[in-house]
């Protein structure tokens, strides 16, 4: 073989070999390139110390990702929103009850002096308030307005006269007609601890009282009362009495009160249940279910605290 040929045999083999040198994949300067799994993956830099696109890294870098599992899973501070909001709800009911106490009250309200005139008759302890004649006739009746259609029915009332003496009554009836706002119509009796008869009208202050008693509430149901209508008074509560509900299948329903002092289920739902019982202080007592038997007065043992 002729040394031309070998010489071109040397340059032909150089050639083949810088070939493959020029055609290897990737290089040591982060190429990508193809997983077994076919996703593309970066090579580690040589200055690199790990993973660049590394599933957990892109979890924590991306905000995309970092939405999706709040949204997933909440964060300690909606937990705590949600656990503190009950915790306010007591709060608030008390709130409400505080500011509906006052409106419980009606026209006679506890802690206010009325300016009126008295006057007296001769009075049996009944009246308008559909009480029955007893030997107490420490009683007066109270002018229409303040009246307030029987919402001063039961109520205990302080009168002072211009002498310094003074009287404690119960409210039975009304005294319609003449009688202006702040007056109150006495028992000869209850006239007679204030002034001579002879006076007839003298002028007077009063104001709203808790007496202490040894006496508890009762409850009548009116006569013709049965489980499809009923009529319902509650008689000898210390404080005047604001609302008077009866316990249904759907629960406490609050009765219609009428002029004559008897609170009222025209639809015979809650006669014969529960009642439950409300002053105007907000107080409440709830009374077990008591038997419908007509114009029967019947003893609850319970009474309202004295204020």
């Amino acid at each position: 073989m002729s040394k031309r040929w070998l010489f071109l045999s040397a340059a032909a083999v150089l050639i083949v070999v810088s070939l493959a040198l020029v055609l290897l994949p990737g290089d040591k300067n982060g190429e990508e390139v193809k997983t077994a799994a076919g996703s593309v993956a970066t090579k580690p830099s040589a200055t690199g110390s790990g993973p660049v696109n590394s599933p957990s890294a892109s979890a924590t870098s991306s905000p995309s990702a970092r939405a999706t599992a709040a949204s997933k899973k909440p964060s300690a501070t909606p937990s705590a929103r949600v656990t503190t909001k009950p915790a306010a709800t007591p709060a608030t009911k008390t709130r409400q009850q505080a500011s509906g106490t006052a409106s419980l009250a009606g026209r006679i309200r506890p802690g206010v002096t009325y300016t009126g005139v008295a006057t007296f008759y001769d009075a049996d302890g009944g009246g308008a308030c559909m009480y029955d004649p007893s030997g107490d006739v420490m009683t007066g009746a109270m002018n229409t307005a303040d009246y307030e259609a029987s919402k001063a029915c039961g109520a205990y009332v302080i009168v002072h006269a211009a002498n310094g003496a003074s009287i404690t009554v119960r409210i039975t009836n009304e005294c319609p007609g003449d009688c202006a706002p702040g007056q109150i119509d006495l028992s000869a009796q209850a006239f007679a601890k204030l002034a001579a008869p002879s006076a007839g009208r003298i002028p007077i202050t009063w104001n709203l009282a808790s007496p202490s008693t040894s006496d508890t509430i009762s409850i009548r149901y009116k006569t013709g009362s049965t489980r499809y209508w009923c009529g319902i008074q509650a008689i000898g509560h210390r404080n005047p009495l604001a609302r008077l509900e009866v316990e249904t299948s759907s629960g406490w329903r609050q009765l219609a009160r009428a002029d004559y002092n008897y609170f009222l289920s025209e639809d015979g739902g809650g006669c014969g249940g529960a009642l439950r019982l409300t002053d105007i202080y907000g107080q409440q007592l709830t009374v077990p279910a008591l038997a419908v038997r007509a114009n029967v007065t019947q003893s609850t043992g319970l009474q309202f605290a004295k204020h």
